[in-house]
């Protein structure tokens, strides 16, 4: 009998070790990443501008959102509505550039490279916002500091998905990325380095291209040169003094 006790109480406390695991595993852990973050792009996974000019419209940290608004990236639908685009346009057929997928995969972010609305938090007019550069924030950016505890998300269960570690809840991944930890923040979807981005439309498939464009810093002609168009977008963060 008191073997049978003893056994019972070992089975018990593994499952509540076991338990516990699971959702320290689910609180505290990163989310598996995609495969290939700079390649995939989830539209579900777009936290939007609103989002990130929470942080980043401070002068402290470098006010990208501030540079982004001064640069071509934040025009990039408007530009779309200027004479010279309806022209380029007229020559494919398209009427209005504004509201044409062929034009609209580049020049919103919202469409995420296709020719339809792809994501529901960025507006087709805003054009190409930071996520389309630095990748889909949702698993890099967290929600609140409060993310960083268990607290959270053992409030959100019952004790038996605490104690079951095959509870579905239980398995819920909480993220606590933060962008300052740069390399977990890539393995969660952070493009790094941005430019990475640049050639998903600025190549020869652009109604605009022209393969004698630049002359790179080797002088040979080039379409797009990454050097001389980074200078328009720069927008690094200060060095702390």
């Amino acid at each position: 009998m008191r073997d049978m006790v003893r056994f019972t109480w070992n089975c018990l406390a593994a499952v509540v070790c076991a338990g516990l695991v699971a959702a320290w595993v689910a609180a505290g852990t990163v989310c598996a990443a995609d495969p290939n973050p700079a390649a995939v792009r989830d539209p579900a996974k777009y936290i939007g501008l609103t989002v990130c000019n929470t942080c980043h419209n401070a002068v402290k940290v470098g006010n990208q959102t501030g540079k982004w608004r001064s640069g071509p990236h934040s025009r990039a639908f408007e530009v779309l509505g200027s004479p010279e685009a309806k022209t380029v346009a007229a020559k494919f057929g398209i009427a209005d550039p504004q509201a044409s997928g062929k034009c609209l995969k580049c020049h919103a972010t919202a469409y995420n490279w296709t020719e339809q609305i792809q994501a529901t938090t960025i507006k087709p007019e805003e054009g190409v916002v930071c996520e389309s550069c630095h990748g889909p924030a949702l698993n890099y950016v967290p929600k609140s500091t409060g993310e960083v505890t268990l607290e959270e998300p053992l409030r959100q269960r019952g004790l038996l998905d605490v104690l079951n570690p095959f509870s579905p809840r239980a398995k819920t991944c909480y993220s606590i990325i933060t962008m300052e930890d740069r390399e977990k923040a890539i393995r969660s979807g952070l493009v790094y380095p941005a430019f990475q981005s640049c050639v998903r439309c600025h190549n020869e498939q652009s109604p605009t291209w022209k393969p004698d464009r630049y002359v790179n810093k080797q002088g040979k002609t080039v379409g797009f040169d990454l050097r001389q168009n980074f200078i328009k977008i720069a927008h690094p963060k200060p060095v702390q003094q």
